[in-house]
């Protein structure tokens, strides 16, 4: 089976083209980080006219290629330069690499890679392809179209997850991996993986709330309605209280997994200083204590505990999450930061394996302050829906690592909206006047609707949201004058006279949020009116809105409309960022994946 034996198969000395193509340079991970030719970066400098079709096109093929390779390289091929054995054996890793082969200037390299050396071992040939996948997923089903008259409340809770877009790349950059079902693909995971620029929070407020109403792009008969959010940003004054909670049983040795996770934690510990406390359980069988209430500037003896790992046995995950908790409440910073970051493929296979059983056991741990959040790893036998269910109802976020630059993205540069909550059960609920609209449908967000009665009961959880975060929701919107056909339900006990208020307001938008410590929420409200409508969409709402769509043709949404991959890539291509993020340019690179793999 694909990447499941002791060892790895490569040849002794991997070609010339194999490492032309992957490279040696360690990609930069920041937002607007593109490094073009220096002639260009000068260019650039100089003049702020827009690019070229040629420049767009160059920019967007280099970024892609230039992850694809990287990406392929360290899925596939994370151990540089070691060798492999032929058929009746493979090569086993032991300590003591090599002095001919310096690896030190790899940023690729697990550290499995270096520090291990060959060791032939016979072995019966197995075939590294075999096509197995029992990796776990909720289906999502879509919502539709909706009447006012009937239902003027959508409500539900916020999510800043982002792990179906990273999971979703892996497969798409893989080609020949397990893929995620359309119907799996949760849209707003996908449009919140990218950063918006929306206005900060003014003083003394919790976020700031953006709405902008404008035609849909792929419908003509209906509008786009988006609110974005941006949460203050805190100082971390008060340090962390971290436990890395490791899953080091023997479905974690492929090197997208515990290699990969290694190299994430010790990013990670980098960025922590001695204000920061740091723990390191791990579970297979059983659970260890590995490394207890170390300050976080106690790098080197973090990184030898990180280097240390190894994967082998079966999977107690209840077991070493409640010893997580026992250490994290051991060591608990009152008004700090205290969280576990849990590190699995989700494969759980000992004790409590459910979802349901998980979500009973985070929801009791979670009462004591202690927030979990979720990196997903691997494939095959991953189980995204539990992990999904252990970050949603332990008050934490869920990313999905699939390379080094992802880890880089969460653990580093996002570092303090992943770690440092400012605001938990942050709800949405959106009323819609049935005076001005008819119908609307929510895009994304199935799985975290709610009761509408359910927004002003504090004993009904939402989402969590970090420090400088932001949030977005797409609403496609029918107004009253549109021909688009909404059902009808007629009441006896109602008329068109009385659905009209004599109000201009098209819809008001409700967030309610909690601060960490405490159980009564705050109320936020905005209405927005007719005068809200532009006729032309920002850079973001554009970004968003194609991104949107962009999910929509891989589920093969009834509701996309006149959609097509050719058009959200012409039209989102042209857009600012694209030259400056990175994230931005590859993104078109996907679409292109994406045309070529359906």
């Amino acid at each position: 089976m694909k990447k499941r034996i002791i060892a790895i198969l490569m040849s002794f000395c991997m070609t010339a083209s194999m490492l032309a193509a992957c490279g040696t340079e360690e990609p930069s991970v920041s937002r607007g980080s593109y490094d073009p030719d220096e002639s260009t970066k000068e260019g650039a400098k100089a003049t702020p006219t827009p690019a070229s079709e040629k420049d767009i096109e160059a920019r967007i093929k280099k970024v892609g290629e230039k992850y694809d390779g990287l990406y392929s390289y360290e899925y596939d091929y994370d151990l540089r330069g070691l060798s492999g054995a032929t058929n009746g054996g493979m090569v086993m890793m032991t300590e003591d690499v090599a002095e001919a082969e310096d690896f030190s200037g790899s940023p690729q390299m697990s550290y499995a890679a270096s520090s291990m050396k060959q060791e032939t071992i016979d072995y019966p040939y197995m075939e590294p392809d075999v096509d197995w996948n029992t990796e776990g997923y909720n289906q999502v089903k879509e919502s539709g179209f909706v009447s006012v008259a009937t239902q003027p409340f959508s409500t539900f809770g916020a999510d800043v997850d982002t792990a179906t877009y990273s999971n979703l790349r892996r497969s798409l950059y893989e080609k020949d991996g397990y893929g995620i079902s359309g119907e799996a693909i949760r849209a707003e995971e996908m449009i919140n993986y990218f950063s918006y620029d929306y206005a900060k929070p003014e003083d003394g407020e919790k976020f700031s709330v953006t709405t902008v109403l404008t035609p849909c792009p792929w419908n003509e008969d209906t509008m786009l309605f988006k609110v974005g959010i941006r949460a203050e940003e805190i100082p971390a004054d008060s340090g962390s209280n971290i436990v890395f909670l490791i899953d080091t049983s023997g479905s974690m040795f492929d090197n997208n997994k515990l290699p990969l996770a290694q190299k994430a934690f010790k990013i990670l510990q980098e960025e922590l200083t001695d204000k920061d406390t740091v723990s390191i359980v791990t579970y297979a069988g059983g659970d260890t204590v590995l490394l207890e209430g170390a300050k976080g500037s106690d790098h080197r003896e973090i990184e030898e505990a990180i280097d240390s790992l190894e994967a082998w046995g079966s999977t107690n995950g209840e077991g070493g999450i409640k010893k997580a908790y026992e250490i994290a409440e051991k060591y608990f910073i009152e008004g700090g930061n205290n969280r576990i970051i849990l590190a699995t493929d989700g494969d759980l296979n000992v004790g409590v394996s459910s979802e349901a059983g998980l979500i009973e056991l985070v929801e009791e741990k979670k009462q004591g302050g202690v927030f979990l959040s979720c990196l997903g790893f691997g494939e095959g036998n991953y189980m995204d829906d539990k992990m999904e269910a252990l970050a949603d109802h332990g008050n934490g976020n869920y990313a999905y690592i699939d390379c080094t630059r992802e880890a880089e993205r969460v653990l580093k540069d996002e570092m303090y909206s992943t770690l440092y909550t400012v605001a938990k059960d942050v709800k949405f609920q959106v009323e819609f006047n049935p005076a001005q609209i008819k119908g609307y449908r929510q895009i994304g967000y199935e799985n975290r609707k709610m009761a509408a009665e359910d927004f002003a009961d504090d004993t009904k959880d939402g989402g969590e949201v970090g420090s400088g975060q932001t949030v977005t929701v797409l609403y496609e919107v029918v107004t009253v004058d549109s021909d688009f056909e909404i059902p009808e339900v007629t009441s006896r006990y109602g008329s068109d006279e009385a659905s009209d208020n004599g109000s201009d307001e098209l819809l008001t938008v409700s967030i309610r949020y909690k601060e960490p410590d405490e159980d009564t929420s705050k109320l936020i409200t905005c209405p927005v009116g007719k005068d809200d409508i532009v006729d032309t969409m920002d850079e973001d709402t554009s970004w968003a809105a194609g991104v949107a769509q962009f999910a929509m043709l891989l589920r093969g949404s009834e509701y996309a409309g006149t959609s097509t991959y050719e058009d959200v890539r012409e039209r989102l291509k042209v857009t600012p960022k694209v030259m400056t993020d990175d994230f931005r340019a590859e993104f078109i690179y996907l679409i292109d994946l994406a045309q070529d793999v359906q």
